[in-house]
């Protein structure tokens, strides 16, 4: 046995050394990294994670974890600042690296979006921590939206970028995130290389309290800097106004009543034997549609404090399980279009059990005729995909809400959804509002460039 291992040593060292040193397809044992990727890429893994976790967990479990020291005992700069203190970019090498590239391919061959969430909210961080420094602790709050400009349809480099966009100097801030198509050196990306655009709202803490914290305001010089501090602060308004009409705080308006209503004669028509309504093969009960994940939180997916999970590993876990829904419920390959505002509620720590369950909320083939405007062609159907999350801690059993989070898809085919519950038709409601939100913003956007062209 140990001639053998002798003989398996020399073949291993005599390939080694035979091998061509520049060959790009060549993968060596003693070629790996300090820090490998995770599924995000590894420059803004090595910013989130600064810890080996067996270190910080010895450390835990020997109670030599250094204490998180009050942002009120550190001396904090909460000067205003300008957006290019916080820009950051990153270029992704996908069409350079094919061993890069592998981590985010998918079985068609395309870009794995999911993927892509992870690094935006990576990124998100590393902003995030270029205007508050590191005496505070930065967690996600929301995802305010994630729209596709452009679909990304070949594989090619991509500069990831953003910066803070809406910080009035309480504890939280705006950030707007962009992914297009890296540019030649020393040029700069055009509107027209742009494949991606995303919001997300970030909020400082105080590590030892967990209680919200001051930051720098922004102070704006150019025109589009003021344009893009204006768009913040007309979501950060909207958020507030849509919290208190919430479904959880008011009950459904006349009109949504009426419909609620409609909704529920055309079910009982369908069970009435002396109609012959029936049915529509292409109409699914919500409930139907439901598929759940069970999974337990591995370290690998930590976030800079070693014992929770970042919030990237959470959209890209929803964002692939809502996916697989659409797809399920379509027989085909969904067109991913959107993530409508979405929320993060409670920490997820690491060697807790995730419960995800995706369901298709709404599409915009309505069983009634309600008004509401179709934004797919004929004979598709855009769905939105209501992901919620819950967390539960093994050793107590105590569960908790994680998050909400709410995808559209377009899909090659006509669906329709039918409530059943009053639960469910809340989940409809709510879903139809947050589409008929998107589809307001969106005609006032073209209305505004229409006007400007004229």
């Amino acid at each position: 046995m140990a001639s053998a291992s002798r003989y398996s040593s020399r073949l291993l060292s005599a390939a080694v050394k035979s091998a061509p040193r520049n060959h790009v397809g060549a993968r060596y044992f003693s070629s790996a990294c300090r820090r490998g990727t995770d599924g995000v890429y590894q420059e803004l893994t090595a910013m989130r994670t600064r810890t080996p976790f067996i270190d910080a967990f010895r450390k835990q479990q020997e109670n030599k974890l250094a204490k998180p020291v009050s942002a009120d005992k550190v001396e904090r700069d909460l000067s205003p600042k300008y957006m290019s203190d916080s820009f950051h970019k990153v270029i992704l090498p996908l069409a350079r690296d094919p061993w890069l590239l592998d981590s985010y391919i998918n079985s068609s061959g395309h870009i794995r979006l999911g993927t892509i969430f992870m690094d935006l909210d990576a990124l998100a961080g590393v902003v995030a921590y270029k205007h508050t420094g590191d005496s505070v602790m930065t967690v996600t709050a929301a995802v305010d939206r994630i729209t596709i400009a452009r679909p990304l349809s070949e594989i090619c480099d991509l500069e990831l970028s953003g910066q803070v966009t809406f910080a009035t100097g309480r504890s939280s801030m705006e950030i707007s995130l962009q992914v297009a198509t890296a540019p030649k050196e020393g040029e700069h990306v055009k509107e027209s290389d742009i494949l991606m655009t995303c919001a997300f709202t970030m909020v400082s803490l105080d590590p030892a309290t967990k209680k919200p914290v001051k930051i720098s305001p922004l102070t704006t010089e150019t025109p589009e800097e003021k344009r893009l501090f204006q768009i913040g602060e007309e979501n950060y308004n909207l958020k507030k106004a849509e919290s208190q009409r919430a479904l959880r705080k008011q009950t459904p308006n006349d009109e949504e009543s009426d419909l609620i209503h409609a909704l529920w004669l055309q079910q009982l028509d369908y069970h009435d034997p002396n109609t012959a309504t029936r049915k529509p093969d292409n109409a699914l009960w919500m409930e139907s549609t439901q598929i759940q994940t069970v999974q337990i939180m591995q370290p690998q997916y930590r976030n800079r404090h070693n014992f929770m999970i970042f919030g990237g590993f959470l959209l890209k876990s929803t964002f692939e399980l809502a996916f697989t829904c659409a797809s399920a419920i379509s027989h085909s390959r969904p067109s991913f279009i959107a993530l409508d505002p979405s929320t993060f509620e409670n920490p997820v720590p690491v060697g807790s059990v995730l419960y995800l369950t995706a369901t298709v909320a709404y599409t915009d083939s309505p069983l009634v005729l309600s008004g509401d405007k179709k934004a797919s062609p004929e004979g598709s159907t855009r769905i939105q995909v209501r992901v919620d999350s819950k967390v539960r801690n093994i050793e107590h059993g105590e569960t908790k809400p994680t998050g909400q989070f709410n995808y559209t898809f377009e899909v090659p085919k006509d669906i329709k959804i039918i409530p059943q519950t009053y639960s469910q038709f809340m989940m409809y409601l709510d879903a139809r509002r947050r589409v008929n939100r998107t589809n307001s913003s969106l005609e006032q956007k073209q209305n505004k460039e229409e006007s400007v062209m004229e």
